[in-house]
């Protein structure tokens, strides 16, 4: 997830199943891992890698050093520097200089020491430029290549489904290696030789100039906004542990299904079932569209009710992740646990049994996130915030256009349109929870159990999705020599959480894929998102390996990775070959991309005010923030969800876990599906889709609207989606 901001990532709510463990790797500009920034995340994809977000948060964030008065040292290196080198090197050594003191500090050296690195390290001839951006493109590839392998390693207990997390685990997956790295380049003087030599561009330079560039060029933008910001590596290592704290919270919140109770003490879901937040619950709700509705609904609302408790957190903490504790969520009640399917897995039986709320937990990781991001802001006088950081580096995109296409979105008077559709086809009024309604999709007329059993016989292990990956790729469109060559390059591990994409950082390593797998084998969801995860990887080999200068490597941003995996992902069943596509399943698709939109632009739109109102009251308490989060969720609810479903304040926008420890995350997700639905149809046009997904993916990190142009001839917007939704609603009635 990131996923990321990190540049890799995932939206996964626009097919059934998840779409929004999102995969990691490197961030947009800045390629120094950190931490893993992914969703639970760690949806990865990269955003994000190392682990997306503090790489994100870390990078793409420092600050204008002191300035010193440097004018009289300019001034006669500017003369002696053009009379060695020409005119035309005049504008390049003025901006280089500027660059460079504005990074310079007191430590770095007095003035005779700045004049002696411009004096010695300007490029003033073609020759000597090109051989440095050369070294650094290799050299850059080395060093962050290299550190995401370690940090990988670092995480691989916590992050695979490997056994017992010791104390111990949890420390070492905080660890970043490459916290000073940024600290040394500026240290060493290769950040200021870099800075002196290449231009840093704004976001507006490169949205109104960036057309007319030669690729060099941009890959010489990329290189020099490695080294735009200089962030202390203590904050650095701030920005990781509390990314990894809140991560490994999220990746161990499970609720045994089982467990849970109506007033009856009846209990609805099987044995074992161990769901976490807030994935796999969402995920529950959408598998029992298949059921009978005397089955199903009952499950789906209590389900709900789950998911209510947990964002209000009236959740009994003894209940988090405990197969010793039975619970009537309706109630609040809880007893000891009357019958035992864990088999020693989750927490142990509490030695005194009460109801007692969860302590806000929840929102003090929010918190962390956020003061952890906080401390980046001085060094970040450019986008002195973590939100305009998120969105006008990490997104390449204005928070108020982003905003403008999500309302446009959940506004539409297709939303009415398309819900009337829904209430038809249920055969009744919709309920909160509909918002997850999965009927369009043609897995509705399977039920979980069957497509479970159909999953774990195919892939016991993961070990066999990896044996099985070529042969997915060529029903994907790929071919067999091309499918060949991506299934070696893609490594395949048991996720402990629900699943993400991990980049590598450099040519000579793979990126993994993660997903979870039983202990009876990989169930639907866990294929589900395997299949999209794959599209991250997929995407990662080609906007890796293939790609012409290393700082270009990656998409422009999260959205555009998740975006790429959902045109796997949608494609799932038919890769199970339990679906042929028509022109009626082709509306029902595009009917449930935009069920999905609307969804999920609400959920970021929450997320949004979120932080804003976090930076409207930095030293609120845990409590404040969950009371201030609550009203936020049933504000967006009130406005553009209520008059479709006939019911106010409800909390359920935000449940999202990606709001906990993914760094302002979810926005991608709408972005992506706007951005999977202008794909899809130009694969769809093309016919090729192996071909046409690689030409896109190796196309690099530019700017989203000049990726799109390139990718279908017009730039991102919401308008594809929402002039399929009309037609498609004259084909299915």
């Amino acid at each position: 997830m990131v996923a990321a901001t990190a540049n890799r990532n995932a939206l996964r709510t626009a097919s059934t199943m998840p779409r929004d463990q999102h995969e990691v790797r490197l961030p947009r500009f800045s390629r120094l891992p950190t931490t893993n920034y992914r969703l639970p995340f760690r949806k990865g994809c990269p955003v994000k890698t190392l682990l997306a977000a503090a790489v994100a948060l870390v990078l793409t964030m420092p600050a204008l050093a002191q300035q010193t008065n440097m004018n009289e040292s300019m001034q006669k290196l500017e003369t002696e520097l053009v009379a060695k080198y020409g005119e035309g090197q005049r504008a390049r050594l003025q901006r280089g200089m500027k660059q460079v003191a504005a990074f310079w500090r007191a430590e770095d050296g007095d003035a005779a020491a700045f004049e002696d690195v411009v004096r010695t390290h300007f490029a003033g001839d073609q020759e000597t430029l090109d051989a440095l951006f050369n070294r650094m493109q290799f050299i850059l590839e080395s060093i962050y290549g290299h550190m995401t392998e370690i940090s990988r390693d670092l995480q691989w207990q916590s992050d695979l489904d490997l056994g017992t997390v010791y104390p111990f685990d949890e420390v070492l997956a905080g660890y970043t290696p490459s916290a000073h790295i940024t600290d040394d380049f500026f240290d060493n003087k290769i950040a200021f030789i870099v800075l002196l030599n290449f231009p840093i561009t704004t976001l507006e330079e490169r949205l109104t100039e960036g057309e007319n560039w030669s690729r060099r060029q941009w890959a010489e933008t990329a290189l020099a906004l490695n080294f735009s910001k200089r962030i202390p590596s203590s904050v650095n290592l701030e920005v990781g542990k509390a990314a990894a704290d809140a991560s490994q919270y999220v990746a161990t919140y499970n609720i045994w299904m089982h467990h849970l109770v109506d007033d009856k003490n009846n209990r609805l879901f099987p044995a074992k079932m161990r769901l976490l937040e807030h994935w796999n619950l969402r995920d529950e709700i959408k598998a029992n569209y298949s059921l009978d509705p005397k089955v199903g609904l009952p499950k789906q609302r209590m389900v709900q009710r789950v998911m209510e408790r947990i964002v209000d957190q009236t959740i009994p903490d003894a209940v988090v992740d405990n197969p010793h504790v039975d619970w009537n969520p309706y109630t609040n009640d809880v007893k000891p646990a009357a019958v035992n399917d864990s088999e020693g897995e989750g927490r142990p039986a509490p030695a005194k049994l009460t109801n007692t709320r969860e302590p806000d937990t929840r929102y003090a990781k929010i918190l962390s996130t956020f003061r952890a991001s906080k401390l980046v802001d001085p060094y970040s006088p450019t986008a002195p915030t973590h939100i305009q950081r998120s969105f006008e580096e990490g997104r390449q995109m204005l928070e108020s256009r982003v905003q403008s296409m999500l309302e446009e979105v959940v506004s539409s008077p297709l939303v009415p349109r398309v819900a009337k559709l829904i209430e038809k086809r249920l055969g009744r009024k919709l309920e909160p929870f509909d918002i997850w309604y999965n009927g369009f999709r043609s897995r509705g007329a399977y039920t979980e159990d069957q497509l479970d059993a159909i999953t774990r016989k195919r892939y016991p292990t993961a070990a066999a999705y990896k044996a099985d990956m070529a042969n997915l790729l060529v029903g994907l469109g790929f071919t067999k020599e091309r499918a060949e060559y991506l299934s070696a390059n893609i490594e395949v591990d048991p996720a402990r959480g629900s699943g993400h994409a991990l980049g590598s950082g450099r040519r000579g390593d793979n990126p993994h894929l993660r997903t979870r797998v039983g202990k009876d084998g990989m169930d639907y969801k866990g294929f589900n998102i395997a299949v999209h995860e794959m599209g991250h990887n997929v995407e990662q080999v080609f906007s890796l390996k293939h790609i012409d200068y290393y700082t270009l490597q990656g998409v422009p941003n999260t959205a555009f990775t998740e975006a790429l995996a959902f045109v796997f992902q949608a494609k799932d069943l038919e890769l199970l070959g339990l679906a042929k596509p028509s022109a009626e399943s082709r509306a029902m698709q595009t009917l449930n991309d935009f069920w999905g939109t609307y969804e999920i632009a609400g959920v970021a739109l929450v997320e949004m005010k979120m932080w804003h109102w976090m930076y409207d009251h930095p030293d609120a308490t845990p409590e404040q923030l969950k009371t201030a989060t609550v009203q936020i969720a049933k504000d967006v609810w009130n406005q553009y969800y209520a008059p479709v479903f006939n019911k106010k304040d409800v909390v359920l926008l935000g449940v999202y876990a990606h709001m906990v420890n993914n760094f302002l995350y979810l926005p991608n997700y709408p972005i992506g599906h706007l951005i999977a639905f202008q794909i899809e149809e130009q694969i769809e046009k093309n016919g090729n889709l192996g071909a046409e997904f690689e030409r896109m993916a190796k196309y690099g990190s530019l700017p989203p609207d000049q990726w799109m142009k390139n990718a279908t001839g017009a730039p991102v917007g919401a308008s594809a989606l929402l002039h399929a939704t009309e037609k498609a609603l004259t084909v299915i009635k």
